[in-house]
């Protein structure tokens, strides 16, 4: 007897460690609770026992919907970092990301701008990071499209989203990204909007995808941060535009995580 509470309580602390475990112990503790009141209560009248009836045939029906409408639309937080194969992995994942967010905002930043806020960066990457609880299956849902004629200009920006378990395939110009759209599909497209092909490049390729009827998330990443221009953006059917790296990082991932949900 002792063995098996001993047994019950390794099991018990192993599930506590993630959401989905916290969800199997409790639908256990109830069930076992019913168990111990069906077993010792037989001098219940029959009114009394309907209740207790009822709550055992309709309890596991519930706990499938609920559990079902989780999977389906909050797949991502049913999952702590004691489900990566390696914990370790998974807090220097946060770190990197962490880290070439911080190198990205240093690089795109003037001497007179305000001090980078680590907080929020970690913040932007504690957000993104459990959702990719799979960083080993790669798919068109793990994949961006970065379009832009100086790739070398966005390093940091590419290594903090391959920390998250994203990937990327570059263009250099808009009739290079529109022979990869032709055969590839991904999650979201990041581009620049002058390049030698124009000045507003980046709005030519959005109005040409818009116009096939690609609805693929289109995130404008250039030197311009006013207002005037993210509603501009917007109206032709960006979903952002900035020139915060970690902006881009939350608008980024945030699309890709409600793709995948």
């Amino acid at each position: 007897m002792q063995d098996n509470v001993k047994s019950f309580g390794e099991v018990a602390s192993g599930l506590a460690k993630s959401p989905l475990g916290i969800i199997a112990l409790f639908i256990v503790l109830v069930y076992g609770f019913a168990s111990l009141v069906t077993t010792f209560s037989s001098s219940l009248s029959s009114s009394e026992w309907m209740p207790l009836v009822y709550f055992l045939v309709l309890f596991p029906v519930l706990v499938l919907l609920v559990f079902a409408w989780l999977v389906s639309c909050h797949s991502g937080k049913l999952y702590g970092p004691g489900d990566y194969k390696n914990e370790e992995n998974y807090l220097r994942m946060q770190l990197m990301a962490a880290a070439s967010l911080a190198a990205a905002a240093t690089h795109r930043r003037d001497s007179k701008a305000e001090e980078i806020d680590v907080s929020q960066i970690a913040s932007s990457v504690r957000n993104a990071a459990p959702r990719y609880h799979r960083l080993e299956e790669l798919s068109w849902k793990n994949r961006i499209l970065w379009v832009d004629d100086r790739p070398e200009n966005n390093i940091y920006e590419r290594a903090a989203f391959e920390a998250v378990g994203l990937s990327f395939s570059l263009a250099s110009s808009t009739k290079e990204a529109l022979n990869i759209l032709e055969h590839s599909r991904f999650a979201a497209i990041i581009s620049d909007m002058g390049r030698h092909e124009g000045p507003r490049e980046g709005y030519a390729l959005l109005e040409i995808l818009r116009n096939r009827g690609d609805q693929t998330p289109f995130f404008i990443y250039a030197g311009s941060d006013l207002p005037e221009h993210k509603l501009e953006a917007q109206q032709r059917g960006a979903q952002g535009n900035t020139n915060d790296p970690q902006e881009l990082f939350k608008l980024v991932t945030r699309a890709v995580i409600q793709g995948k949900e």
